[in-house]
């Protein structure tokens, strides 16, 4: 099969550029040709943040570039990661102008929140969930800070909202979890069109770790954001002295904050942001992987990775977390934002480490069972094969 592969990269590396890389590299290893058509963020910068705005609600040369680049790559099937916003819902039109079925991934609420994680002032916001006009999020600078760029972003989900693009220019579409997909179903996205296809971790990855590696702390991967819960996992420590090592991956906005917390307290280590590998290598010797999570992530691709390396997970009981965590089984999850619900899973965590150990080993089954490439790849040609077919 032939597939037309498409992505807007984030400034800061995430979840979804990863999760881009993987499918492609699994298609390939399968034989597919993939014709990857990528922008980046970065030419943002030199640009002004009404322009980018406009263009985000449609960009005439994304039109032609993706016009022009199904007619070369003879394509089966065009596959939409992220479109925003340089290149705009555009690129849907352009692939149906050429008679070609369009899947798309949802692994962000952009289509309905001018931020796309439903996320200010350290809360959930669904402010603007179910408006025809998202007016709070333009009040609230929700797109970068900025009312103008703000009130462009809006102007593109109003526009595309009456035009009915996505009922009518999207085949079909793909979301990581369950929680997401009837969100987006609540959002008005038709259901018979959206289907869950969970991220995946691939098993090479980790045959070179340890099985019996020594687990020696609790660990945190992920941006340093206020969304990731970073200030709840702090204050667990701070309020209540936990004699648990805790290590922190990532760098962010709060990298501050976590510097200042690692220099008042001997059990806090700050590692900076680290390559893939060695992540891999510490969560095998983590006896805990903590997902304090505040916001309604799609996915936690973090957690599947934790599973992955045989590491029971602690994580908010919110969104896809509530779903990717087994209560009692391959971790605990914690009322989100609750300081003490959160230490006293921590603590019970680290006074009992044969428990842990098999839920740890039920991480790994779970991982095996549905979250590996090979899994994966089924569902995926199967969503193309689906697209394909109600294209006709």
């Amino acid at each position: 099969m032939k597939i037309l592969m498409i992505h807007n990269r984030y400034l800061q590396r995430g979840g979804e550029d990863e999760s881009t890389e993987a499918e492609i590299a699994l298609l390939r290893r399968h034989g597919h040709q993939v014709d990857f058509l990528e922008v980046d963020n970065r030419v943002i910068e030199s640009r002004s943040l009404v322009r980018t705005g406009i263009e985000a609600i449609w960009s005439p040369g994304s039109y032609r570039l993706v016009r022009e680049r199904i007619r070369s790559s003879r394509c089966d099937v065009v596959h939409v990661q992220n479109f925003f916003p340089l290149l705009s819902p555009a690129i849907h039109y352009a692939a149906r102008a050429e008679g070609k079925p369009v899947v798309q991934a949802l692994r962000n609420y952009r289509l309905f929140c001018l931020n796309g994680i439903f996320f200010r002032d350290q809360r959930i916001c669904e402010d603007c969930f179910g408006r025809s006009i998202p007016w709070p999020g333009v009040l609230h600078r929700c797109y970068r800070g900025s009312l103008a760029g703000s009130a462009v972003v809006a102007a593109m989900l109003i526009t595309h909202r009456v035009l009915k693009t996505w009922s009518r220019q999207v085949d079909l579409f793909y979301t990581p979890s369950e929680f997401a997909r009837q969100k987006f179903i609540a959002g008005g996205l038709p259901a018979e069109k959206i289907v869950v296809k969970p991220n995946f971790v691939e098993s090479a990855d980790f045959h070179h770790l340890s099985p019996e590696a020594e687990r020696k702390y609790a660990l945190f991967v992920g941006r340093l954001v206020p969304e990731k819960g970073l200030l709840t996992l702090l204050d667990a420590w701070k309020k209540y002295e936990l004699p648990v090592p805790l290590k922190i991956v990532g760098d962010g906005p709060l990298a501050n904050l976590v510097t200042e917390y690692a220099r008042t307290s001997p059990f806090i280590e700050w590692l900076g942001q680290k390559a893939r590998s060695e992540v891999y290598s510490l969560m095998r010797s983590a006896q805990i992987l903590l997902f304090p999570t505040q916001s309604y992530e799609t996915f936690g691709r973090v957690v599947v990775e934790a599973f992955a390396a045989a590491t029971p997970v602690i994580g908010s009981d919110i969104g896809s977390a509530a779903e990717l965590i087994e209560e009692g089984v391959t971790g605990f999850r914690f009322r989100p934002g609750d300081v003490d619900d959160l230490a006293a899973r921590v603590e019970w965590a680290w006074q009992h480490p044969e428990a842990m150990a098999e839920m740890g080993r039920k991480a790994r089954q779970t991982y095996e069972e549905k979250y590996t490439a090979e899994r994966n790849y089924h569902l995926l040609m199967a969503i193309y094969e689906r697209a394909i077919s109600q294209a006709r």
